[in-house]
């Protein structure tokens, strides 16, 4: 049974909440210096236990290690103020989460294998950029343009809602500067409410994995975080082998953005028939999105394979 250690670590002065999953006795991604380590975040709002631990657990069963963490001011990480999104803050924090991860007993340090799902699919190319420990990438159903993603929900939210988010947005952004508490509103809500995430289904498919620590808010000035967001700019910069799984029917992030950043990665394309969140456990296309991650993983660091790529440089 594989087994889940509760750590933290700094992140710039903040302590941000860990799993870590050491992985099976023996494994064939083995190597003279340890074994990789997937280092695991959530994507908008999300929580590490918010549908994550299934895929930890399965990785972890196929031989790797997992570092599963809490972007600050979410869940059992520190920081303040709560529940606010930064875009840059957060990926310091996935920079820290890797150097926490390295540290960890039996972790070869220089095979670092980035997990991202949603936002943190796009986080995770932009911190895979120009690093060479890193060995893999996998961004599933990612945000990689915050441009696109609001044309893309236009017509299901209407101008007058964009343009209230917006007023609201800016406020709560003013109001922090003078001091004040910044204005929230739900993370997700059902068609026609006043909620960051309002597709048909969002709210019943996101409360289905929310864990305990998840809370259904967030500062409304995320949606000036994510206009200006665009992780596929830093695609083509990631020289590791990329994973994309893109979810072709995904109401909450772009697919045709998230091909054409996989393009740039020249990254191996998966797509699903599906939406946003019929990939987490519990939906119809979880089992064959995490065989296709162990499977391409397989393939590009078990220890022989690595062993040769050694060789042949």
């Amino acid at each position: 049974m594989t087994t889940r250690q509760n750590v933290t670590f700094d992140s710039l002065g903040t302590t941000c909440d860990a799993w870590f999953y050491p992985g099976t006795e023996r494994s064939p991604f083995d190597g003279s210096a340890g074994r990789p380590v997937v280092v695991m975040a959530h994507g908008f709002a999300g929580t590490k236990d918010s549908g994550l631990d299934p895929y930890a657990r399965r990785l972890a069963d196929a031989g790797l290690a997992v570092f599963v963490f809490d972007y600050r001011g979410f869940g059992l990480s520190g920081g303040e103020p709560r529940q606010r999104i930064s875009m840059r803050a957060q990926a310091e924090d996935y920079r820290s989460a890797i150097v926490a991860a390295k540290r960890q007993p039996g972790i070869d340090p220089g095979r670092v294998i980035l997990w991202g799902i949603s936002q943190s699919g796009g986080h995770a190319l932009i911190v895979a950029g120009g690093r060479s420990d890193v060995a893999a990438v996998i961004s599933m159903v990612p945000l990689v343009n915050g441009l696109s993603a609001g044309v893309h929900h236009y017509p299901q939210v209407g101008a007058a809602s964009m343009l209230r988010s917006t007023v609201v947005g800016i406020g709560s952004a003013l109001g922090a500067k003078a001091g004040r508490s910044p204005m929230m509103m739900p993370v997700v809500g059902r068609p026609g409410e006043k909620a960051a995430l309002t597709s048909p289904g969002f709210y019943e498919d996101y409360l289905a994995i929310a864990g305990p620590s998840w809370r259904n808010e967030v500062d409304a000035s995320v949606g000036l975080e994510l206009g200006s967001f665009r992780a596929d700019k830093a695609a083509e910069n990631v020289d590791a082998p990329v994973l994309m799984q893109i979810a072709d029917f995904d109401q909450g992030a772009p697919p045709h953005a998230a091909a054409k950043a996989g393009f740039k990665a020249r990254a191996e394309v998966r797509h699903y028939p599906c939406d946003h969140f019929d990939v987490f456990e519990g939906k119809d296309w979880f089992e064959t999105a995490v065989a296709h991650q162990i499977s391409f993983l397989t393939r590009h660091l078990t220890a022989e394979v690595s062993a040769a790529g050694a060789a042949a440089r």
